[in-house]
């Protein structure tokens, strides 16, 4: 038996398993009626009603040219100082001029950064606000 946002995510397109979280906890995803966490585990024969805030997005991220300072790359690894206010990855409310999407343009011709990788080759993330280095392997 799966958790229902596993079992969710899995049949609809595009939602991520955070998003079905918070429509939990907001009480938005029924079992037969009942609000359920988003841990509840399905069951045959459950009926499942769910209503989303807002529609899930296409998860295809867009090459932009945004400047980056890289501080160093090679074939195996790229080093970007990350400056404040910069989003790392695309996600609700900032679906462009995120780090990964400037990544992706200036670095097509790699393949961690072709637009099919849904998070290409980033080893951790920064806060918006937060400035400092990030590697990308």
């Amino acid at each position: 038996m799966l958790r229902v946002d596993k079992f969710l995510m899995n049949r609809i397109e595009n939602a991520s398993r955070s998003k079905l979280q918070s429509a939990a906890e907001a009480g938005n995803i029924q079992i037969n009626g009942k609000p359920v966490k988003s841990n509840y585990r399905v069951k045959p024969h459950d009926l499942i009603t769910i209503v989303l805030a807002h529609p899930p997005r296409d998860r295809e991220i867009k090459p932009e040219n945004i400047p980056l300072n890289i501080v160093f790359e090679d074939d195996q690894v790229v080093v970007v100082n990350k400056p404040p206010g910069l989003v790392v990855h695309p996600g609700y409310g900032n679906y462009t001029g995120t780090l990964v999407n400037g990544l992706m343009y200036h670095f097509q011709h790699l393949e961690m950064f072709k637009s099919t990788n849904p998070r290409p080759g980033l080893v951790h993330r920064l806060d918006k606000n937060t400035s400092g280095i990030m590697i990308l392997a």
